[in-house]
């Protein structure tokens, strides 16, 4: 008998299953302060209570990021402490603000399942759903992760989850208030508006990052991110320790505000891959692509679907000839943000 949680693995889990996960965290300023220390992050609606006001909400919201990293945080131990990768997102929605002084919870459900044709691990599909103390939704998301097999025992009937490409305009949920009719665009940092940006438009981030290990760790306990191959160097035969692609995700987001300032609010989530595994050492850099463009009805509020791929090569570079991700490519993450008409 033993007291300690070694994690599910791939015959843990069954479709249906629904898993509460531990620990509820309340938020604070500080996670604020800490998420700003950890990527050059400086969109100005997250960063003001003045300028967050001026858009007619009752203060700054945490930054979306800081929502999706403290729910995903929240699922480790149950989904992925046990995963050889986690593989992809996709209709992952933002329902509501995070505010300081909110406590967050999270359940998933499954709702896909499948052994790969190496008998020795799996893929699992979870939907995954935060909320506040209120009880009310705040985000929800599937993604699908690689899992470990604990035995070569007979696998369950494989059933894969039919996704939505992408999340409908007309489904993305503004915040209550919202109102970018008064928006001051020289405090924002940048002058672009909706109609400067035309779909297939490409945009160089210009500037880079280059990841260390003791921000990544960081970064990773923050979260409260408890997965082996970020922490155990053993747990990789090239005795690395895996970069949370999360980590990535936030890195890029931030790089991305040099063309993107006024990108201020991220509101769906319509796709993401790891494409390559990022490590210590290695040099981030942002570039996006311009996928569509559509009206809200919020006052001055438009919505702006963008490509954002962070890479250690060059800007533009997405795949090769064979189709396959780019080798310098770590992520390709597809999301709705809203911007001022």
């Amino acid at each position: 008998m033993t007291k300690t949680n070694a994690g599910r693995f791939f015959e843990d889990y069954a479709l249906g299953d629904v898993i509460t996960h531990a620990v509820p965290r309340t938020i604070s300023g500080g996670e604020r302060a800490l998420y700003h220390a950890l990527y050059p992050a400086r969109h100005a609606l997250h960063s003001s209570d003045l300028f967050a006001q001026s858009c007619g909400l009752a203060s700054s919201p945490l930054d979306d990021l800081v929502t999706f990293h403290t729910v995903f945080g929240k699922t480790v131990p149950d989904v992925s402490l046990n995963a050889v990768a986690n593989l992809g997102y996709a209709e992952g929605r933002w329902i509501a603000p995070l505010w300081p002084g909110d406590t967050v919870t999270a359940t998933s459900e499954v709702i896909g399942i499948k052994e790969n044709s190496n008998g020795t691990s799996g893929v699992v599909w979870v939907r995954t759903t935060g909320r506040n103390q209120h009880g009310a939704d705040v985000l929800s998301y599937v993604r699908w992760v690689m899992v470990r097999k604990r035995g070569s025992g007979p696998a369950p009937r494989a059933v894969v989850p039919q996704l939505a490409p992408v999340v409908a305009a007309s489904d993305l949920v503004i915040p209550a208030g919202l109102d970018f009719t008064r928006y001051d665009f020289t405090l924002a940092g940048e002058p672009h508006r909706l109609g400067d940006y035309t779909v297939g438009e490409v945009i160089d981030h210009v500037d880079a990052v280059t990841i260390e290990e003791a921000e990544h760790m960081l970064a990773t306990r923050l979260w409260q991110n408890t997965a082996k191959v970020h922490f155990d160097a053993t747990n990789r035969a090239d005795g690395k320790r895996l970069i949370y692609g999360g980590h990535v995700m936030s890195l890029a987001r931030a790089l991305s505000f040099n063309g993107l300032a006024n990108a201020q609010i991220i509101v769906a989530l319509n796709g993401g891959a790891h494409a390559n595994p990022c490590f210590a050492g290695d040099t981030l850099r942002a570039w996006s692509e311009v996928l569509d463009v559509a009206e809200t009805a919020a006052p001055g509020v438009g919505a702006i679907r963008l490509r954002l791929v962070a890479t250690t090569g060059a800007a533009g570079v997405l795949r090769g000839a064979d189709g396959k991700y780019d080798a310098h490519v770590l992520l390709d993450l597809d999301y709705w943000a809203l911007m001022p008409v």
